[in-house]
């Protein structure tokens, strides 16, 4: 797959999942662990996207906080998400299985979809706008 064509794959997935994130935490009733999960992918997909444009490799992980040094090596401004990295990290895996992990809240919730959307738009800006999903909010 062309680079170009792989990142703007890695971006209709990342949309699918913020839009998923979106429906779940306003689902009547609301659906919080899995919102979250799908915001950290999100987040992830749309960090991998930036990554494939700018032609880094990375290891095939679910690590924001890996993930994000990567992109902060191309441009260090990334940097300024690293609060978001950190609270979207643990719904990548922790939140899908019983365990530590206790139900969201709704300001919880709220919290991690502000996280992905800033990931998400942050990416967006480092992105030409003929990479970017037609579609994206």
């Amino acid at each position: 797959m062309p680079p170009r064509d792989e990142v703007r794959a890695w971006l209709l997935k990342g949309q699918s999942d913020l839009s998923s994130a979106r429906i779940l935490a306003s689902h009547d009733p609301p659906i919080f662990d899995t919102a979250a999960f799908h915001c950290q992918q999100a987040a992830e997909k749309a960090l991998k996207a930036y990554l494939t444009f700018r032609g880094v490799r990375f290891e095939r992980v679910h690590n924001l906080t890996y993930l994000l040094k990567l992109c902060e090596e191309q441009e260090p401004d990334f940097a300024d998400l690293r609060p978001e990295a950190a609270l979207l990290a643990p719904f990548a895996v922790e939140i899908r299985y019983p365990g530590d992990l206790t139900e969201l809240t709704g300001d919880e919730a709220q919290a991690a979809l502000a996280g992905a959307e800033a990931i998400w738009n942050r990416v967006l800006l480092a992105l030409p706008q003929e990479l970017r999903p037609s579609t994206f909010e």
